[in-house]
């Protein structure tokens, strides 16, 4: 499965917060779909999206809930005094 997510550019996250959302949630997404060749990119554009392509219709729903637990749990992996 390919994965993007987008973030709106006009609400810029700390420095080096996208590479530790991107490493984050492709540890989550794989540990659910350990049999899938998955590719997770994270990256600023005009709008929040998300796109799945190559997984089955359900995927995305799970995929969804599993960036709203990451987002959601950023206090605990993520820090900016460490980045």
């Amino acid at each position: 499965m390919r994965i993007e997510v987008c973030i709106d550019k006009k609400k810029p996250l700390p420095v080096g917060a996208l590479e530790a959302l991107s490493g984050e949630l492709s540890n989550r997404i794989n540990k659910k779909f350990s049999d899938s060749n998955n590719s997770v990119q994270v990256r600023y554009a005009g709008a929040n999206s998300l796109s799945v392509l190559g997984g089955a219709k359900t995927d995305k729903d799970i995929i969804e809930e599993i960036l709203q637990e990451t987002w959601e749990s950023a206090d605990d992996w993520f820090s900016a005094d460490t980045q």
